[in-house]
């Protein structure tokens, strides 16, 4: 029997906001195409009705094709963590979305901005509202939720905020502490999205969505510090401006430099709803207040369903490098154990966040705080989950390109580098137990990539073979023969 409900369109469904989204409508049994970059991201995520299209929202052949049949289409994408003009890229992209939109005949956009009023909004929050314009000036009736902080486990601002107060029993922090803003919850803000699916007519315009409570992000500080049971002091200075603001936040949160910077630079700006639209349009919907959506955002273990360092923005395009035009330098290692492959995987599977590293943690660490001072993501972003793994993933600095469970992991930096490296694991079942091979290998950049190389290589002689011992010992009543180094 033919399924008869509306097709939707997902956009960011490897996103934080998306990717709650797309766990609500399967539950609902809606029928959903996800248009994403990162397809092998998706697989195993989705159930057997989920269409996946691979494509970008840059790409109007890609877009078009993933627009066919299409009812409500959801916009939940945006290039905060893009290294070039992102508000360029956000235009150019809502204009090919918006286009494609109308060519296909769907009914509806709807779009998740940020609030913000006035002339001077940072260009974060201006480019998220011109997105808004321009799908709503394709001519397709576009609904245009604006939210500010999301509180949430795993949402950007929460975890920044949280590590703040967990790290700094004294905070000296910039003016925009006292900024006015209105939270909501992250459960709150796919209520909103879910039900705008469900309008049996069109409404189309900007809906300001928050919680009851107004504060300022110091009170928030405060709030969370008291559910901690932490006495927290906090100190306003005038003089930290948004760019020394930004590398401070990079150093002591796990936001990076780069995107911590677009962030701040919207904290001066008031985000507090101004109008009661979507409480009028959307009366089956009533936000949590403040205390409450804390309490229920505090985790008792690394286990958000979705984070913002799983989404691309966090850091850069894994999914679409180019393949090396040089020969890569590699280190091979291998280890044979008296286990069975699922067992050898194990510590693998665990690797990195909390777990570490097996061996050199110290100069892991020491590494991570070098790639956070020239502007990188450092070893802050842990692991969405201390066991499972699926393609996307971060793991400190480290994405999972690929993992085949039991079997192959294979790991892509997002550290700043002069190349591409790659650590991989490869588990092989043998009769009498199973070999663990380990890969390290460096696509160079030019003669700076290979002096790179070249300098790094003695650190991974002390480095890797005793990873690969370690690992091994992990491995429970294992007998293992001598390393093979080839």
């Amino acid at each position: 029997m033919t399924n008869s409900r509306p097709l939707i369109l997902l956009t960011g469904a490897t996103g934080y906001v998306g990717g709650r989204l797309l766990t609500e409508f399967e539950s609902r049994g809606m029928r959903l195409r996800c248009l994403t970059r990162r397809p092998d991201a998706l697989v195993g995520r989705v159930g057997p009705t989920t269409q996946i299209a691979a494509g970008d929202v840059l790409d109007a052949p890609r877009v078009a094709a993933a627009m066919v049949g299409v009812d409500t289409a959801y916009y939940l994408v945006h290039a905060m963590g893009s290294k070039g003009a992102f508000t360029s890229e956000d235009r150019d992209a809502a204009r090919t979305f918006g286009a494609a939109a109308r060519t296909a005949g769907v009914r509806q956009i709807i779009y998740l901005g940020g609030l913000g009023s006035g002339h001077d909004l940072s260009d974060h929050l201006a480019s998220r509202q011109e997105v808004g314009r321009v799908l709503a000036e394709s001519g397709v009736p576009t609904i245009e939720f604006r939210a500010g902080i999301i509180i949430g486990s795993g949402s950007l601002a929460f975890d920044a905020m949280r590590a703040l107060v967990r790290q700094l029993p004294i905070m000296i922090v910039p003016r925009w502490v006292g900024t006015l803003t209105q939270p909501i919850a992250i459960d709150d803000v796919i209520a909103y999205l879910a039900a705008s699916a469900d309008l049996t007519h069109v409404t189309a315009g900007v809906y300001e969505i928050g919680g009851p409570d107004r504060l300022s992000y110091g009170d928030l500080m405060t709030e969370y510090a008291r559910q901690r049971g932490w006495r927290r002091k906090i100190i306003p200075v005038p003089v930290l401006t948004p760019r020394l603001s930004s590398l401070w936040l990079g150093l002591v949160t796990p936001v990076y430099a780069r995107v911590a910077r677009k962030m701040i630079d919207g904290l001066r700006n008031e985000t507090i709803v101004r109008n009661d639209a979507a409480r009028v349009a959307f009366p089956q919907v009533t936000p949590r207040g403040v205390q409450q959506a804390i309490s229920e955002a505090i985790p008792t273990r690394n286990d958000a369903p979705t984070r913002w360092s799983d989404a691309v923005s966090s850091g850069g395009d894994w999914f679409g490098r180019p393949a090396p035009r040089t020969t890569p330098f590699v280190d091979d290692r291998v280890r044979r154990v008296s286990a069975s492959a699922d067992r050898a995987f194990a510590p693998i599977q665990r690797i990195g966040g909390r777990t570490g590293w097996y061996y050199g943690d110290r100069l892991w660490g020491l590494r991570g705080w070098i790639d956070l001072i020239i502007g990188g993501v450092g070893l802050r972003r842990g692991r969405r989950h201390p066991v499972d793994l699926a393609p996307g993933d971060t793991i400190d600095f480290w994405r999972v390109e690929h993992i085949e469970p039991g079997r192959r992991l294979r790991l892509v930096a997002e550290m700043k580098l002069p190349g591409t490296a790659w650590l991989e694991f490869i588990v092989t079942p043998l009769p009498d137990g199973a070999e663990i091979r380990q890969i390290a290998s460096f696509a160079p950049s030019g003669i700076i990539g290979r002096l790179y190389w070249y300098a790094v290589a003695p650190f991974h002689q002390l480095l890797f073979p005793k990873m690969l011992e370690r690992i091994a010992q992990a491995i429970p009543r294992t007998l293992h023969s001598e390393e093979q180094v080839r």
